[in-house]
């Protein structure tokens, strides 16, 4: 069941390009006032050709090898899995409500690619329905900016 439903989600969306773009503007900021590192110029090529064309995402077997790998790199910067260890299909829910994630999905997260993950991290983030974007946000706060967001939120009642 994995493989058509993966494949559907096997492609990046044009907002997943410009994160890349701005990991590698901040990594490798130009000092001589505009020149590209070859990641950073590699990804605004595909992003330009995406935004003339009107492309809301690109088949991640379609991008050139140059850009993959940029895009490889900022990937390795982003959570892995969008678990925040209550997963609700150990309990048989088609549809787990900590994460968002089908049962089919957080089978098959091991065997899945980097662009069929971010394919499901964007559904579940454009959904918002999940419990780690609303009762337990704080459980899916990564790292110093995630914990940041997390203490601006405001608390839970006692007894829930």
């Amino acid at each position: 069941m994995i493989g058509p439903l993966s494949r559907a989600m096997a492609s990046i969306h044009i907002t997943d390009i410009e994160a890349a773009i701005n990991h590698w503007r901040a990594r490798t900021p130009s000092s001589n006032g505009g020149a590209l590192c070859p990641p950073l110029l590699a990804l605004a090529e595909v992003y330009a050709l995406m935004v003339f064309r009107r492309h809301e995402a690109i088949d991640d077997g379609a991008l050139p090898a140059a850009a993959l790998e940029a895009w490889h790199d900022w990937y390795q910067t982003t959570p892995d899995t969008p678990c925040i260890a209550i997963c609700s299909t150990s309990q048989g829910d088609e549809q787990c409500k900590g994460c968002g994630r089908s049962f089919a999905e957080v089978q098959h997260w091991l065997a899945m690619s980097p662009a069929e993950k971010r394919g499901v991290w964007r559904r579940i983030t454009l959904e918002g329905t999940a419990w780690r974007f609303n009762r337990y946000a704080e459980r899916a706060a990564e790292g110093p900016q995630g914990a940041a967001v997390a203490a601006r939120l405001p608390a839970l009642p006692t007894g829930h």
